[in-house]
């Protein structure tokens, strides 16, 4: 069983930045994409960015040219950059690892608070 763990998280002012990780207790198959979805008040979860095997990647339109997903496929572990963000970003945002298998499990991060305030 993997376990994904986040962290990076907090308060930050309009305009700053985070970085949020994401490592994995065990290995994650290159079948697996992953990713970051995220949960604001009041609305359902939603995704974030992907990053697949051969390092393709997938951003919401609302966070494209503003967060940047990498991943270290060596080290089983996914970052996200976010710049410029804004109170709309404010949410707890979880990590995701999803095979393009329906039969294998799919793993899910406790999440992470993400708070944009002045």
């Amino acid at each position: 069983q993997v376990q994904l763990v986040e962290s990076g998280g907090g308060l930050v002012q309009p305009g700053g930045s985070l970085r949020l990780s994401c490592a994995a207790s065990g290995s994650i198959d290159r079948r697996y994409a992953m990713g970051w979805y995220r949960q604001g008040p009041g609305k359902e979860r939603e995704l974030v960015a992907t990053i697949r095997s051969g390092w393709r990647t997938n951003y919401a339109d609302s966070v494209k040219g503003r967060f940047t997903i990498a991943r270290d496929a060596a080290k089983n572990t996914v970052a996200m950059q976010m710049n410029s963000l804004n109170a709309e970003d404010t949410a707890v945002y979880y990590c995701n690892a999803r095979s393009a298998l329906f039969r294998d499990p799919e793993y899910w991060g406790q999440g992470t608070q993400v708070t944009v305030s002045s």
